[in-house]
């Protein structure tokens, strides 16, 4: 009896130290991850959040044959890799595990660059020297090589020198040849090799600068200029819809495009917010219409249905030889359990990173989102949110399922905590709606009610005369001197020759309306900033800089003020300090006048009817230009000709005296740290 009590004692201690072992080595192996993950906020600010993908292991060969400067690799469904081993002209097919199942093409190719296996495990693979894809079946017997395209579409001259090769169902194969920028090449089977036309052309960027230059420039010296062609699409893949997906280095926007069988991209270039890599090596389709992008330094971006980044994470080995980094990728993969295979052609072996619990969690929420299970995928939603609730592309995701099921004031909620506006514009909409419907006759009722009193009123007032008291009270205010002229500046806005007349010649100028005007400019500018719809809104919520705000609006008219003051001084001008200071400020009337209506259109109109606010915007700005030029011109007296002069100079002066006062900060500041350089010398000299 002892002696079973001792030998369950000791079997309770030993499965609590592997516990605790296995505990330490969890938590040992998160936080030794040699990179960060991060994600990008609705923003489009990257932020830090958990670790996506756990950088496992590495696989340098299969079995007793290692890899020599790899270049491409591809997984079968089956969890088969096959690997174009480049610098041994052979392909090598293993498993995960690194043994070997079977060596192909050696003796056949030169310099295997990409590789690609179909679903009956036929295996081309672009050769870039032998200038040829070759098919393979399964067990590496040469079924047909395709070279040249003998087309004269092709282009003579055009050399063929193949670098990826994906094929899609009917067997057609789309080929990435070095420098071809006439784009993919398409090639059907048939007849050994039809050429079938160029796919997925990419655009030549054009610059404003380049048009003119070409317009000006001689026939010779045009061809002097580097010649603007497109960029030849540096890796391909394709998915289960048959679509090509493409990166391209120097693309921006466009690095990454999705092509329909037209060739045309699927992919909004603003979707991806900015997030694309400079040098993206390759690119492959995951399991929940995600898609992975790596960069040859080996930072990994993973990216939505739509475009939009969703985890960036990985990075480049700096000497460290650090499980999870690399020097220099020419390919990834994903297996159909979300692990991410990346090829270092450098390091000559295969990182292997699997799927954290948190992106688990969100890939299922993506699936069930995409077969349209909205209620399912709140809960593994929900589950990320308890482990980041500041995770955007969660709170989006969420906010998308309310509004599936029509639970539009919690899509707004979500949609409001992700910044997605589009979202946040639907469900709106539909709410919208619902509170029209509801409330459409009693608001009509209350207008209508409201019209009949003001007519009442109006009649009553012309029979007895009933607002003769307030209105005798408001005229008396008006006679006061402020008020008179605080009133003037709608006259100012209305007739502004007029109205520059009475500031120059009518005694019109003043310090303190033009003040009380500046000041509410202040204050809308502000509120308007701050609190205007959700769908204008341009700052984050929650962080305010009145200082800055009502600072740089006071600068800006000070500084206003006295340049052109000086301008005009030197240039004969007629206005004084005052009468300059006044048509600044009044010319800020229709800001003040119409921005109340864009503040409330702010918050009833949706995405499809900003342009309201956009019109009315666009009307301010133009009126209160045409109020401060026609206030320089008359109250001056200026002609046309000088007052663009003036406007030149004005602005001249004042980024002249910008400068001085950048000049004048930076040697202050450097003399500032000499003397606190100097003074805490003295103390330590003193206190040693």
């Amino acid at each position: 009896m002892k002696m079973k009590k001792r030998i369950l004692s000791l079997t309770a201690v030993l499965l609590l130290a592997l516990g605790i072992t296995s505990e330490v080595n969890m938590t040992t192996a998160s936080a030794a991850s040699p990179y960060k993950t991060y994600t990008v906020d609705g923003y489009g600010s990257t932020q830090e959040t958990q670790t996506a993908y756990i950088a496992e292991n590495t696989v340098i060969g299969f079995g007793n044959e290692k890899f020599k400067a790899p270049n491409d690799m591809t997984i079968a469904d089956d969890g088969t890799v096959y690997v174009a081993d480049t610098g041994n002209s052979r392909v090598l097919i293993g498993d995960t595990k690194g043994n070997l199942i079977r060596k192909i093409g050696e003796g056949t190719l030169v310099k295997p660059m990409g590789i690609f296996v179909t679903d009956e495990k036929h295996i081309y693979v672009a050769d870039h020297d032998a200038e040829a894809v070759f098919e393979f079946d399964e067990y590496g017997n040469l079924l047909n090589k395709y070279g040249r395209p003998t087309s004269p579409l092709y282009g003579e001259g055009v050399k063929y020198q193949p670098l990826k090769v994906v094929v899609n169902d009917a067997g057609i194969m789309f080929v990435v040849c070095e420098s071809n920028t006439n784009g993919i090449v398409e090639i059907s089977p048939l007849d050994g090799g039809t050429f079938l036309g160029y796919f997925g052309t990419n655009y030549a960027a054009t610059s404003m600068q380049d048009i003119i230059m070409r317009a000006i420039l001689t026939k010779e010296q045009r061809a002097k200029m580097v010649s603007n062609i497109p960029s030849t699409p540096d890796n391909l893949a394709i998915d289960d819809k048959g679509l090509i997906y493409t990166v391209t280095r120097g693309d921006e926007n466009t690095t990454l495009k999705r092509l329909n069988i037209a060739g045309v991209n699927m992919l909004q270039s603003a979707k991806n917010m900015g997030i694309y890599d400079e040098a993206p090596a390759a690119v492959a389709v995951g399991n929940h219409d995600n898609v992975y992008v790596v960069s040859q330094v080996g930072y990994i971006y993973e990216y939505n249905d739509n475009g939009e980044p969703i985890f960036i994470f990985g990075g480049n080995d700096d000497g460290t030889q650090r499980v999870g980094l690399s020097s220099l990728v020419t390919s990834i993969q994903v297996d159909k359990n979300d692990n991410i295979y990346t090829l270092d052609s450098d390091k000559a072996q295969i990182q292997i990173y699997s799927p954290s619990e948190f992106t688990q969690k969100l890939h299922n929420a993506l699936y069930l989102y995409s077969k349209g299970k909205y209620s399912k995928a709140r809960e593994p939603l929900q589950q990320v949110l308890e482990m980041n609730s500041l995770f955007d592309y969660a709170n989006k995701a969420m906010g998308r399922c309310y509004f599936q099921e029509e639970e539009y004031d919690k899509a707004l909620t979500y949609a409001k905590l992700a910044v997605d506006t589009d979202g946040y514009s639907d469900a709106f909409w539909e709410t919208r709606n619902v509170w029209l419907k509801k409330n459409i006759v009693p608001a009509l009722g209350i207008i209508l009610l409201l019209y009949i009193i003001y007519k009442v009123i109006q009649i009553l007032d012309k029979k007895k005369n009933i607002l003769a008291g307030p209105r005798g009270g408001l005229n008396r205010l008006k006679e006061n001197t402020f008020v008179s002229n605080f009133c003037y500046s709608k006259y100012f806005m209305r007739h502004p020759i007029d109205g520059s007349y009475g500031i120059a010649r009518e005694g019109r100028a003043s310090w303190l309306a033009p003040t009380a005007i500046l000041v509410i400019f202040m204050i809308e500018y502000v509120v308007n900033k701050y609190l205007c719809g959700f769908l204008q809104k341009t700052v984050r919520e929650g962080r305010y800089e009145l200082a800055s705000d009502i600072g740089m609006i006071a600068i800006a008219i000070i500084a206003l003020t006295a340049c052109n003051y000086l301008v005009c001084t030197i240039n004969e001008g007629e206005g004084t300090v005052k009468k300059i200071y006044t048509y600044f400020c009044y010319s800020l009337l229709p800001y003040i006048v119409f921005t109340p209506v864009n503040f409330v259109l702010s918050h009833i109109l949706t995405n499809n009817e900003q342009f309201l606010i956009t019109l009315v915007t666009d009307l301010i700005y133009i009126w209160v230009v045409v109020l401060v030029v026609l206030g320089i011109k008359e109250v001056n007296n200026y002609t046309g000709k000088e007052t663009a002069k003036i406007i030149g100079l004005t602005f001249f002066t004042i980024l002249i005296v910008a400068l001085l006062i950048f000049i004048i900060y930076v040697l202050w500041a450097q003399v500032f740290e000499f003397i606190s350089a100097v003074f805490g010398e003295v103390v330590y000299r003193l206190g040693y």
